[in-house]
């Protein structure tokens, strides 16, 4: 069985809205894009190089598989591998696959993902991809959090954990801070949430 790892850049507040730079996604009037930029220093550079450097397929929303089509094919010489990965993507729309093993997911999406995990192969990394995660937080399908949270609160923004995200345990597996303030943390999924309380 495949995991499903979440990859995510974070600002304190839960805000996962356009770290990258300008014109990544301005949707609801979203002003701040780019964020995470000044914070993104050579341990963090090390640490993403790091995670991208292993096996693995894609599994993304639509919009963030419309970034990464725009930009990684044209730089080979820095994939990782993501060039080389199988690339799902889900969406209603059209998708175009010139890019090599792009695979469309459409109509209901849950059981299709529910098959994928059951099937051989490396982990499925989600990147970005917000409307995609909350579908997949909803429906109990996220097995690792790999999360950068950032030293900055943005305020309003499309956020990681949705008012749909079904109650889960995690446990913390590795964190560290990088020179500039950016928390680098591990979680895997651990069962159900358990309840206790402070009074006697």
């Amino acid at each position: 069985m495949r995991k499903i790892v979440a990859l995510t850049f974070l600002s304190l507040d839960g805000v996962m809205q356009a770290p990258g730079g300008e014109g990544e996604d301005s949707s609801g009037g979203f002003a701040l894009e780019g964020w995470s930029v000044p914070y993104f220093d050579e341990d963090l550079g090390q640490e993403m190089s790091k995670q991208l450097d292993q096996p693995y397929d894609l599994l993304l929303g639509r919009k963030t598989y419309d970034i990464f089509a725009d930009h990684w094919p044209r730089h080979p010489e820095e994939n990782f591998g993501i060039n080389k990965a199988t690339k799902y993507v889900v969406g209603n729309t059209p998708v175009s696959t010139d890019w090599k093993e792009t695979i469309p997911i459409k109509g209901d999406v849950v059981p299709q993902i529910r098959n994928l995990k059951q099937k051989d192969g490396p982990a499925l990394q989600v990147h970005g991809s917000g409307h995609l995660l909350q579908t997949l937080l909803a429906n109990d399908l996220v097995d690792e959090l790999w999360l950068k949270i950032f030293p900055v609160t943005i305020g309003s923004g499309k956020r990681l954990f949705g008012d749909g995200t079904a109650p889960a345990a995690f446990e913390l597996t590795a964190s560290y801070a990088t020179p500039s303030g950016v928390i680098v943390a591990t979680y895997k999924r651990a069962g159900e949430v358990t309840l206790g309380t402070f009074r006697d």
